[in-house]
């Protein structure tokens, strides 16, 4: 079963519930704009990588911020369902923007809350290596999505994490990310702090030899 949604592609990734601040200033898409506000519709987000797309998302517009003399505007949107294009138009019947048939893909909440704990810890670890506070988010309203673009994930790789149907994968996938990620930006603040140091005096802990045992270094 397919679904008619128009259509605004961008190079960039909208996950579900994420809050999507746009500027609006083409003729296409001021008239998609006009719809949302007058009938209510929806549209959709394809991710448009290396002039290619087949997934994205679908927004809901939520306030218009913004209206400019010119016809621009700034809105705000908010990202609903994953979906695949089956077939696409470059403008939808008589208007100006494009459109496509899309299916919806279903997304299964099979994450546990261990992977959930474990996912935050890793996110917590990754801020404080990084020196940024960590967001207030309430604990039941974090999913998988919820840092998705702020964890130095890729284009690519956001987009193979919007593809995956399943929370527990997704949570697999990031924590996996993470756990490459974390030590590598902890070796280069480290080579950092030495490059900082060169041609300093150095005040090193003193070591207890008491107790050791010869050998190599795993």
């Amino acid at each position: 079963m397919t679904t008619t949604l128009a259509m605004f592609p961008l190079e960039m990734v909208v996950f579900p519930h994420e809050r999507l601040a746009l500027h609006i200033f083409e003729d296409r898409y001021q008239q998609l704009i006009n719809d949302c506000e007058e009938k209510e519709i929806t549209f959709g987000v394809p991710a448009y990588i290396n002039r290619k797309m087949a997934y994205g998302t679908e927004v809901r517009l939520e306030k218009i911020e913004k209206k400019y003399v010119t016809g621009a505007s700034d809105v705000v949107c908010r990202g609903l369902r994953v979906f695949k294009i089956v077939d696409f138009q470059a403008t939808l019947n008589d208007r100006l923007y494009a459109g496509a048939e899309v299916t919806f893909i279903e997304n299964h909440k099979d994450g546990s809350l261990r992977q959930k704990d474990h996912f935050i810890i890793l996110v917590q670890r990754l801020y404080a290596v990084l020196e940024v506070d960590f967001p207030h988010i309430a604990y039941e309203e974090i999913t998988s999505y919820s840092f998705a673009h702020k964890l130095g994930l890729s284009l690519r790789q956001e987009l193979h994490l919007l593809r995956m149907m399943r929370e527990s994968d997704r949570y697999i996938y990031l924590i996996d990310h993470l756990t490459v990620t974390i030590p590598v930006i902890e070796e280069i603040n480290r080579t950092r702090q030495l490059i900082e140091l060169n041609g300093h005096f150095k005040n090193f802990n003193p070591l207890d030899f008491t107790d050791y045992t010869l050998g190599e270094i795993d």
